[in-house]
This record gives structure tokens, sequence and C-alpha cells, in this order.
């Protein structure tokens, strides 16, 4: 039975996989067209990145509301409740888009007082303007997306988003560096790049939702359930902002230890960022299979079926330890190996070997809290789980890797051991908490 729950699983999660890791390619396609210009306006897309991220992030963690609640309502085979949802779910991500894109508008003059180099910073102002009024389209795009994943339609998201690639690619080849009679805009044609590219995959996601056979039936329930409510906007919050929180904590611990190793060096800080651009490549992976067994298990929640959640729960759970320990062997064997993809330097390259060795130790602990995390919102229990999360990194992760990287000296490998601590609290926690609550007898109980 178990066999059986993760090929289901794996299959729901492979296309968000492929969609995750499209998302994470318009990023690198911005970073490669305009590292060919200069490196000041490479430095200039990095620091862009690092303080959209969080709002990014947050956006992000709002439309998982979409996907639970629409999952949960098509598990309880009611397809006005369905249409409820993505309508009011949908108007609820453009409010927060909006507050998103206007906040970052606002504060927009924050790359001048972050002690950077001027021209860098005077390089990064246009194009964190665009990328910030990029968040509204991508933020909509992922509430639909979302409401495509929850009724188990995933293929979906997948594949604008992969068409997406080549679109961003080709903008930016034409507005960057000024093809067929288009301005040489450089680091601002990057910028309109994005923003026209993930203006275009949600206007065609919206197109399909509202057209295609398959979704469209949801769009005709509209007439009568396609109505504001508080009370479905409260319990669309109650998922979405701990998420947010979720993701943004993790997130933001992820980036602080990042400067802090960046005050061991450029060699130490070069690394880290090999190390925690492979963590993050792997860790895709277990976002995807943390998403997928959401759906199914607040598709089972919708039944009140806690027989199919506890099966579910413990086939993607054991699904993440094999991954973890899969990647953790990868990051073992060839840890002198695959930094050299990214950098020749020997200093780098035996740094990065050795920081390696610490992300293998995490590679369980940070798949299988991932997965815990989205089994716990597949069954609507959000607020503790936040607070654990919140204690793994902020109160066990960083203070822990702070303390062993300068008061005991250990450098970038204290950042890293901190890290460690704090993923292993969150993945047995996580973990227990999930096991606790499947096994009550009426898991329909509201938990807290």
């Amino acid at each position: 039975m178990l066999r059986s729950e993760a090929r289901q699983t794996l299959s729901l999660a492979f296309p968000i996989i492929l969609g995750e890791m499209a998302q994470m390619s318009l990023r690198l396609i911005d970073t490669a067209m305009v590292g060919a210009v200069s490196y000041k306006q490479l430095a200039a897309v990095a620091l862009v990145t690092s303080i959209i991220n969080i709002p990014f992030v947050f956006g992000i963690g709002i439309t998982l509301a979409v996907s639970q609640t629409v999952s949960m309502a098509h598990g309880q085979k009611q397809p006005q409740k369905v249409s409820h949802y993505l309508y009011n779910g949908f108007w609820l991500c453009v409010v927060f888009a909006l507050m998103l894109s206007l906040g970052i508008e606002a504060s927009k003059h924050i790359v001048f007082h972050l002690d950077q180099d001027p021209e860098v910073a005077r390089l990064a102002l246009p194009y964190l303007r665009l990328m910030g009024w990029s968040l509204l389209p991508m933020v909509l795009f992922m509430a639909l997306k979302q409401f495509t994943d929850g009724l188990e339609y995933t293929r979906t998201g997948m594949l604008l988003s992969l068409a997406s690639l080549p679109l961003n690619a080709f903008l930016n080849w034409l507005l960057v560096f000024g093809h067929w009679g288009f301005p040489r805009l450089e680091i601002a044609g990057a910028g309109w790049g994005t923003l026209l590219t993930r203006t275009v995959i949600f206007l065609v996601l919206l197109l399909i939702v509202l057209k295609h056979p398959i979704f469209s039936s949801y769009v005709r329930d509209g007439k009568t359930a396609w109505r504001i409510r508080k009370q479905t906007l409260g319990a669309l919050l109650h998922i979405g902002i701990p998420s947010s929180l979720q993701i943004s904590m993790e997130a933001g611990a992820f980036a602080l230890s990042g400067i802090l190793v960046g005050t061991f060096g450029a060699v130490s800080l070069a690394a880290h960022q090999i190390a925690l651009s492979l963590a993050s490549m792997t860790f895709m992976v277990s976002l995807g299979l943390s998403q997928a067994g959401s759906i199914r298990t607040s598709n089972a929640f919708g039944r009140k079926d806690r027989t199919k959640i506890s099966a579910i729960g413990k086939s993607t759970v054991l699904t993440a330890l094999i991954y973890g320990g899969l990647c953790a062997l990868l990051f073992i064997v060839l840890r002198r190996k695959i930094p050299l993809i990214f950098n020749d330097d020997p200093a780098v390259i035996t740094a990065a070997a050795w920081l390696l060795l610490f992300a293998a130790v995490f590679q369980v602990s940070d798949s299988t809290q991932a997965v815990s995390a989205g089994l716990l919102r597949g069954i609507k229990d959000m607020k503790i789980p936040t607070l654990l999360i919140g204690i793994s990194y902020w109160i066990l992760g960083i203070p822990v890797g702070c303390l062993l990287a300068f008061h005991y000296k250990m450098g970038a490998a204290g950042i890293w051991t901190g890290l460690i601590v704090g993923l292993s609290f969150a993945s047995i926690s996580l973990t227990m908490r999930f096991r606790k609550i499947s096994m009550k007898n009426d898991i329909s109980l509201k938990t807290r």
C-alpha cells in the first residue's frame, strides 16, 4: 500500500518539481545574460535578488492556501465550493500582490542605504522596480497554478513554467543586448523581460482556466459561487499567512547565513554560495514532494479518510528519507568534483568540498522537514508548525551557528553546523507532530 501511495505522490510531484526548477531558472537566465554585460551589473542583479527574495516567497506562501482549500473541496466532491475558493483565493492574492509590489516601489531607494558600491546601487534601482512590479503577475500566475494543482492537474502549470524559459531568454536577448532594432537596455532589459514573461504566462493560464473544458465547469458555477465572504477569506488566511511565515523564516535564515559567512572573507562566501546553490537544487525535489503530499493529504482530509492520510504521510516521509539519503551520498562522493562546475580556484574548491560534507548531513532532515510541513498544511495544522519552524531557525539554528562560528572560531563550518541543528529539530518535531495528529481517531478534529 505504501509503495502505491508513494508512486501516486511522485506522479503528482514530478510536474511540480519541473515547474519549481523552471521558476528558479528564470533568475539564472537574468544572471547569465546580464553577467555578460559587466560584473557590476551582475552584482546589481545579486543585490536585487537578495532584497526581493523575502517578499517573493511570502507571496508564494499566500498562494498555497488556494491549492489546500481547492483540494479539500475537491475531495468533498463539492465543485461549487471549489469555485468559491478559487474566486476568493484569487482576489486575496491580488490584494497581497499589489501590497508587495507597491511596498517595493515605495521602498526602492533602500538600494542606496545598504553600504553597496554606488554604481551597483544605481544600476540596481530600475531592475528592482521592474522586478517588484513583476511580482504582481507572478503571484497571480501562482494562484491559478495552485488551483490547477489542487485539482491534481499539475502538468498545466509545469508546461507554462517550462515555456517561460525560452520566452524569457528571447526577450532578454532583444532587450538586454538591443537586437533587431530594440534599444540596448542592459540590466533594465532583463527586468522588462521578466515582467513581460510573467505577464504572458499569467494571461495564458487565465485563459486556460476560463476556457478549457476541464476547468470551465468551475467558472460556470461562478454565477452562484463567486461571492466574497469574510469567513472564506479567514479560512484562506489561516493557511496562507502561516505558510508565508514558514517559508519566509527558512529563506531568511539561509539569507542571513550568507551575510554571516561573508564576514569570513571572499573564499568562504564563494564556497558557501556553491554549497548552498547545490543544496537549493536538491531541495526543489523535496519541495515538490511536499506540495504533492500536501495536496493529496488535503484531498483525503476533505473526505475525512484517516487511513488514507496516514498512508500518504508515511509513504511521503519514507520517500523523502530515501531521497535525502541519496543526495547525502552524492554530496559526499562528489564533493571535490561538483564545485568545479562553478569555480576552479583551489582554495574555493577545498572550502566548498568541506561545506558539502555539512550539506550532506542535513539532506535527510531538510527533505523530511519540508515534507512534514506540507503534510501538516494538508490537514490544516498551521499554528504550532509555524512556531516549531520559528524555533528551529531563529532560536536554535542561527544562534547556535553564530556561537560556534564566532565564539568557538569555527568560521563558516560553525554557521553550517547551526543549520544542521535547526533543520534536525524541524524534521523531528514536525514529523512527530504529523504522526501524532494522523493517529487520532477523529482526524477532522480542529488542531491547534
